[in-house]
């Protein structure tokens, strides 16, 4: 129900990738998206005492965005299932306890299905909070983009990422002064003309912000140093708007701003809102947009020639830039997102009246925490990472079944054989997919190692007459032939070292 999402706020915030419909009677629902008003409704509703805190409840659930440009397969969907959980604590010292212990442990089960991830610093968008990380596999058709050093191992989503800033010595303001600076509608262009350094310009950058149903949408100016990019995710964050899109040419001209040449001198702070990266705020006489076709305005200040509403981190950490940790240069790669986890603190509780008792009677709000893994995205990058010309090869802990019996049965014997190894194999706790199809050897192979079981058993008149069962691991290496009664005892050593490979 739409109630719960309007207490917290998120039913006004969250623009149009919610999936929001009326019922038969005219109520407001949705199709969650997450489930942190509903979980902090439940806590409301069964916890009372501080005794009966710590805790943490989960879920494996369906989840519904509606995605405009739904992507990958399994990697962006409108509709996608998730193992959450959700921690419920009397403190941050709980929390902190809880967050570590689910940083681990997710660790620990992308490990366990063999997939490779990295934990990056990330935005907290819209779950809100005060910190967050994403697990991130790295491959070029990942749809994020990270910041990560090799030299102390800093990693950050591009999002929040931040970098060492050195501010550019303009020397003392100086008088503004407009010059011609025709046809140099580019920082490239304008560096250029005048012969100056870019790190000597402003870059002006410009968003249309969506504020929600009861404000119009206004015209964002976003300055940063020449030589940097604008970071829409921190100039949404530091707007407190819901949204944001590239402005459109009349939406700019509506302002006074001349695109190409605009700068926020002369703008009226109701026409636009002026976000300012902190090493513009820092730097002194750099060269703006005049607001007029053809002009810049040498020696622009922040502070004495515009006001700016917000200063803060815009500018978007780049490759090459100095990593803040180390001064290492940064370096960008592509990642999925396969799991997320966020310290909620009271937002939720708060909102939705989910208190616990303390010990002196003080009625207190429950501090909550968000963790949530993507099985579906989870299950697409390990065929992403586990496959080959031929198929899949699925690590021996996630795969649908753990082995391939592969029957080409001429005789009887043969076939009665390959049905009483296929019952031992279930007997053993082993599990088969097993192709007895009418069809040909290559067909079963070819099937066989699109499926990517990880290993594959082939009963055949000509394995029994070489002394058993053919086994082949689809990861690799040279087909065997086992005797019959060694069989389990063989596939269960595969599978061991497998699983050990997995858990190491």
């Amino acid at each position: 129900p739409a109630e719960l999402w309007q207490q917290t706020g998120r039913w006004q915030a969250i623009d149009e990738t919610m999936a929001r419909f009326r019922d038969r009677c005219g109520r407001d629902m949705l199709l969650a998206m997450t489930h942190e008003e509903v979980v902090a409704e439940l806590a409301r509703s069964e916890i009372r005492s501080y005794r009966q805190l710590p805790q943490t409840v989960f879920q494996i659930q369906t989840k519904f965005r509606d995605e405009p440009r739904p992507r990958g397969g399994l990697i962006r969907t409108r509709e996608f299932t998730m193992k959450d959980s959700y921690s419920l604590d009397r403190d941050e010292a709980g929390l902190q306890r809880q967050y570590e212990s689910h940083y681990q442990a997710y660790l620990r089960i992308f490990a366990r299905c063999g997939l490779p991830v990295i934990a990056v610093g990330s935005d907290v968008g819209m779950m809100g909070g005060k910190q967050a990380h994403e697990f991130m596999y790295l491959t070029p058709i990942g749809e994020d983009t990270l910041a990560i050093c090799n030299a102390c191992g800093y990693a950050a989503n591009q999002e929040v990422a931040r970098f060492r800033k050195t501010p550019f010595d303009g020397g003392s303001p100086r008088p503004l002064e407009k010059v011609p600076t025709p046809g140099a509608n580019t920082i490239a262009a304008l560096a250029a003309f005048l012969g100056i350094d870019v790190r000597q310009t402003a870059k002006a950058v410009f968003y249309t912000a969506d504020f929600g149903v009861d404000e119009s949408p206004k015209l964002i100016i976003a300055i940063v140093r020449g030589d940097m990019e604008a970071n829409p995710t921190q100039v949404l964050n530091l707007s407190g708007a819901r949204a944001l899109r590239p402005a459109q040419p009349e939406e700019i001209a509506a302002a006074g701003v001349v695109a190409g040449y605009g700068s926020p001198v002369g703008v009226s702070h109701d026409k636009a809102l002026v976000i300012i990266d902190d090493l513009v705020a820092e730097s002194t006489n750099l060269v703006a947009g005049a607001n007029e076709p053809g002009y810049h305005l040498l020696n622009t200040n922040a502070g004495r020639d515009y006001q700016p509403d917000v200063v803060g981190h815009i500018a978007l950490a780049t490759e090459g830039l100095p990593c803040i940790e180390c001064g290492a240069p940064l370096q960008l790669h592509r990642g999925v997102e396969v799991g997320n986890i966020f310290q909620l603190g009271t937002r939720y509780s708060e909102a939705l009246g989910a208190l616990y008792t303390d010990e002196d009677g003080v009625s207190r709000p429950i501090v909550m925490g968000s963790y949530g893994i993507g099985v579906g995205r989870l299950l697409a990058c390990v065929a992403e990472h586990y496959r080959d010309e031929r198929g899949l090869m699925w690590p021996i802990v996630i795969a649908p079944y753990h082995v391939a019996l592969v029957a080409l049965a001429k005789s009887e014997t043969t076939h009665a054989i390959a049905e009483r190894l296929y019952a031992d194999l279930q007997r053993a706790g082993i599990e088969v997919l097993y192709d007895d199809r009418d069809a040909s050897a290559g067909i079963k192979f070819a099937d066989a190692d699109l499926r990517g079981m990880p290993v594959r058993l082939t009963l055949s008149d000509r394995s029994l007459k070489n002394g058993g069962v053919e086994l082949k691991r689809r990861s690799g290496g040279d087909s065997r032939i086992v005797a019959l009664d060694e069989v389990i005892g063989e596939v269960q050593a595969e599978l061991a070292a497998g699983d050990r490979a997995s858990s190491g």
